[in-house]
């Protein structure tokens, strides 16, 4: 149900709290459709008094009944009559005669969701049902069911009771990670309301016997059987709510670690009208998984501390170049000096943000106004003037690859205009640069006020050479050069954004302390 939020805002008539409900339930309906091993639709009340499919789930466990999508489509008429019924008296309605769906004979069952809000101190339902679900559950097979096949549409029936009740899903439950949880088949255990196993399936018995437990599950008190193996801390590693767990008391997800295996656990608690009817636990074996995830950290924190060390070595280049430029007596040698240490500590800049963040996408706002600074701040103190650098618009995430050339470019550019755009005698001046982002293009435009272009047109020199590659080679740009009305010189540039990175979406790096220019390597130059 990844596109669920946008329908829910295009076609259903519900607050935020409502949608956040919907959404809340949306992170478990793969778990109650292989509990119910049944195809599920979530339905939305529209303004027009129609419902609309917001979200469907196929179980994992089942053939699917629905090869095609249903989000986005309207009730069938077929299934209208049941579903307004349980919409209007808010209960679940389950079809008395089989519904056929391309000639396979379906059970339907419509259950009302309902969502809840806390008042004085404790949770009541929503007076209406804020959606529906609808189960089509495939009734071609004929076979008996198996014991697992009982126990989890069991378990799903619960479910569904404690969402026609508003109880599913807690929202005051802890958030947590739904990367490598438990699902239905991974491993199920069913408690009662004393916490002793009434059911465990072969997967979960499993992961309890990888854990070092040699017995049956069932009739023994979860909570006991954790105690075993918590017995040992040499060899295993015990989270504190694993007590919370493992007695089916709080809607909670833990880890247990014993001799190099991991076994994720994720109770949820089953009640009904205030009373407890136990609980449901699932096991996963997720040894593989845990050991993926500290190897992307292993290597997340090593990719990073290359960017840490490269940036400190460009620092130091930087530093030697700008020692170097104040020993020499030539002022052209100065010069060249002097703009390649602004060229190195731009490239710095980007790699310091690379350091500081989990992502290769970097926040470029960040980085330019470093850059800049950097820039109009050197180069102006050469001639004296006071340059007012400004940024109008916003970069958002660039990845790095992209990155490293762009702050380049602009940094010649911004450079270029604060030595070479204003007359000698100027006391002031200003570099405006304008970005604007869409899905295809990124354009940016360097405005200075200075004193325009010369009659020649754009020179060929280094720094013109080095944008254009940058801009036309490394970007896939282009780049163009004009005069600005009423004075100054206008730089176009025009990137495809082939990365397909938006700023609203992007995991961007943090870049700590980032408001002013990129510090200077302390070298002593005595």
């Amino acid at each position: 149900m990844s596109s669920m939020s946008n329908h829910l805002l295009r076609h259903g008539a519900l607050d935020e709290a409502d949608r956040e409900w919907l959404m809340l339930l949306s992170a478990d309906s793969q778990l109650l459709a292989d509990l119910a091993t049944a195809d599920l639709v979530l339905w939305v009340h529209t303004r027009d008094d129609n419902f609309t499919a917001v979200g469907q789930v196929r179980p994992s466990s089942a053939p699917t009944l629905f090869y095609r999508d249903l989000v986005g489509q309207q009730m069938r008429e077929q299934w209208e009559p049941d579903v307004r019924r349980a919409f209007e008296e808010g209960r679940t309605v389950r079809s008395t005669e089989p519904d056929w769906f391309d000639e396979i004979p379906t059970q339907l069952t419509v259950t009302p969701v309902f969502s809840s809000r806390r008042v004085g101190g404790k949770r009541v339902r929503s007076e209406r049902p804020i959606a529906i679900y609808t189960r089509h559950t495939n009734l071609l097979s004929g076979r008996h069911l198996t014991r697992q096949e009982h126990t989890f549409r069991e378990c799903a029936e619960d479910l569904f009771d404690m969402i026609e009740a508003g109880e599913f899903p807690d929202p005051d439950a802890p958030e947590f990670s739904r990367r490598g949880a438990p699902r239905a088949h991974d491993g199920l255990i069913r408690l009662n309301p004393e916490g002793v196993v009434t059911f465990a399936s072969a997967n979960a018995l499993s992961a309890m016997n990888k854990l070092g437990f040699g017995g049956e599950l069932e009739g023994e008190a979860l909570s006991e059987v954790a105690s075993q193996l918590i017995d040992d801390k040499r060899h295993v590693s015990v989270d504190e709510a694993l007590p919370l767990v493992v007695t089916g008391r709080a809607p909670w997800m833990t880890d247990v670690d014993s001799r190099g295996v991991t076994v994720t656990m994720r109770a949820i608690p089953l009640h009904r009208d205030g009373q407890r009817l136990g609980a449901i636990v699932l096991c996963r074996d997720t040894t593989d998984v845990r050991h993926q995830q500290q190897e992307l950290i292993t290597k997340d924190a090593t990719i990073r501390e290359i960017h840490h060390r490269v940036k400190n070595n460009l620092q130091t280049v930087a530093a030697l170049l700008r020692i170097q430029a104040r020993r020499v007596r030539s002022d052209e040698a100065r010069e060249s000096l002097l703009q390649a240490m602004r060229r190195v500590s731009s490239i710095a800049v980007v790699h310091d943000t690379l350091s500081s963040g989990f992502s290769q996408s970097v926040d470029f706002d960040e980085v330019f106004l470093r850059v800049m600074k950097l820039a109009t701040e050197v180069a102006a103190g050469e001639g004296g003037q006071t340059i007012r650098p400004e940024l109008q618009g916003s970069f958002g995430a660039v990845p790095s690859e992209y990155a490293t050339p762009l702050s380049l470019a602009l940094t010649e550019l911004v450079t270029n205009a604060v030595e070479h755009g204003f007359d000698a005698g100027a006391t002031e001046g200003r570099v405006v640069v304008r970005v604007e982002r869409s899905e295809e293009m990124l354009s940016i435009d360097v405005v200075d006020n200075g004193k325009g272009m010369s009659e020649s047109g754009v020179g060929n020199g280094l720094g013109t050479q080095i944008v254009r590659t940058l801009v036309e080679g490394e970007l896939g740009g282009s780049i163009m050069w004009t005069p600005t009305p009423g004075g100054g010189t206008t730089v176009e540039i025009r990137v495809p954004r082939r990365w397909g990175v938006s700023a609203t979406t992007a995991q961007l790096a943090v870049v700590p302390g980032a408001d002013g220019p990129f510090p200077e390597q302390s070298v002593d130059d005595e």
